[in-house]
């Protein structure tokens, strides 16, 4: 009769493991966290739970639990360094019967931990303070928390009823009893407020002000900036006493998934017709779209655009630039070696302002992430180059 696996002691040694590789790529720094990653077990968090796999074609996910992949297998990707997702599309999974999924949209996961802990030590959070923490996802990043401060000190927001109560069955089962909450993370929580420390685990396309006002004046808001044609960027904001935030970003392109209250329409807005619009040459080409420092620009200067690629009627390639709010337009089609043409159209001319914000950051050099930052006041939010009284764009509000 074969032995069943001892969970618990392999799950020790994996969490052992996390901490070392944590620590050697610097993600992990201060003894108070070490502790945390070190007690807190993330498979309690991942009892089931999806991972991509290298299929070809469409994305596809695969299942893994303890039943379909064994227990050393589940807990081996449990505590991995990777994202792994509880739910697709805002729909529950039928764990009856799991079967592998393609070409769905996750809604729900588990942050892979390097990530988690960056953001809990750039939190830089003391004994004795609170902490509001938007969106408790499977609940692991807010056991660490609890860990860390005491669950007194920490209230947690999830806006989706299904996945709250499932990280409220996790903490549970781990002795952790933080003050949590169904609801609009964006609204924040007036009733705990002031908070000392507010952090985000969704991305949000500006900061919402009702976090500014129920974070103390000298506390900290961390969060992901993001568009909806890419993440810009982790900032760390300070509050000051007049509504004010101020700060800068701190990282690049972390992977979190946006706030459901922010997420673009489902339609990607009219394909305009071949005699809209007037045409001229750029030197700019899809590929701007996507490269990390012109892409980073590029959601600058067009936070409501959206793109993507087909050929025209006639087959010629066409990349789509399509602006939801104002319908406004820029389709892009190859002209010759290194050029292309632009045709634009609508309220507002997304390719002149694209390539006037990439002139901007050339003549600056070409500044790195780290080198902008972020003003928040009840009026306006803006993200500037440099310094705050340098080029800035306007966030969507």
């Amino acid at each position: 009769m074969t032995a069943e696996p001892d969970t618990d002691a392999i799950a020790a040694d994996l969490r052992h493991q996390l901490v070392a590789r944590l620590t050697e790529g610097g993600w992990l720094r201060s003894p108070q966290w070490h502790a945390a990653v070190e007690t807190v077990p993330r498979h309690e968090f991942v009892r089931r739970f999806y991972r991509e796999t290298d299929a070809p074609g469409l994305t596809t996910w695969a299942p893994v639990t303890p039943e379909l992949s064994g227990v050393k297998e589940w807990l081996q990707q449990a505590y991995a360094d990777e994202t792994l997702i509880t739910q697709f599309d805002r729909q529950e999974i039928d764990w009856s019967d799991p079967q592998p999924i393609r070409g769905a949209h996750p809604t729900s996961s588990s942050t892979l931990p390097a990530l988690v802990v960056r953001m809990l030590e750039e939190l830089q959070v003391h004994d004795g303070m609170n902490v509001m923490e938007i969106g408790t996802g499977t609940g692991y990043s807010t056991a660490l928390l609890c860990h860390r401060l005491g669950a007194q000190q920490v209230t947690s927001i999830e806006t989706d009823p299904d996945v709250a109560a499932r990280a409220r069955d996790a903490l549970r089962r781990c002795g952790y009893t933080p003050r949590l909450l169904v609801g609009d993370g964006l609204a924040g929580d007036p009733d705990g407020a002031p908070y000392d420390r507010t952090i985000a685990t969704c991305g949000v396309r500006h900061i919402p002000h009702a976090w500014v006002r129920q974070t103390r004046p000298g506390g900290l808001i961390l969060a992901t900036l993001r568009g909806w044609m890419r993440s810009l960027g982790l900032v760390r904001l300070t509050i000051d006493h007049d509504d004010r935030a101020e700060g800068r970003f701190i990282a690049g392109d972390p992977s979190f998934m946006i706030a459901r209250q922010q997420d673009a329409p489902e339609n990607l807005g009219m394909i305009p017709s071949p005699d809209q619009g007037t045409t001229r040459s750029t030197p700019h080409g899809p590929d701007t779209l996507t490269d990390p420092g012109t892409g980073f620009i590029a959601q600058l200067a067009m936070p409501s655009a959206r793109f993507f690629s087909m050929p025209a009627d006639d087959g010629t390639p066409c990349t789509y630039v399509l602006n939801v709010a104002d319908e406004s337009f820029a389709v892009l089609t190859p002209k010759a070696t290194d050029e292309w043409s632009v045709r634009q159209g609508g309220l507002v001319r997304l390719w002149d302002a694209f390539e006037a914000a990439l002139a901007r950051w050339h003549a600056a050099g070409t500044p790195e992430v780290t080198d902008f930052g972020v003003t928040v006041t009840p009026q306006i939010q803006s993200l500037w180059m440099g310094a705050p009284n340098g080029p800035s764009w306007r966030l969507p509000t």
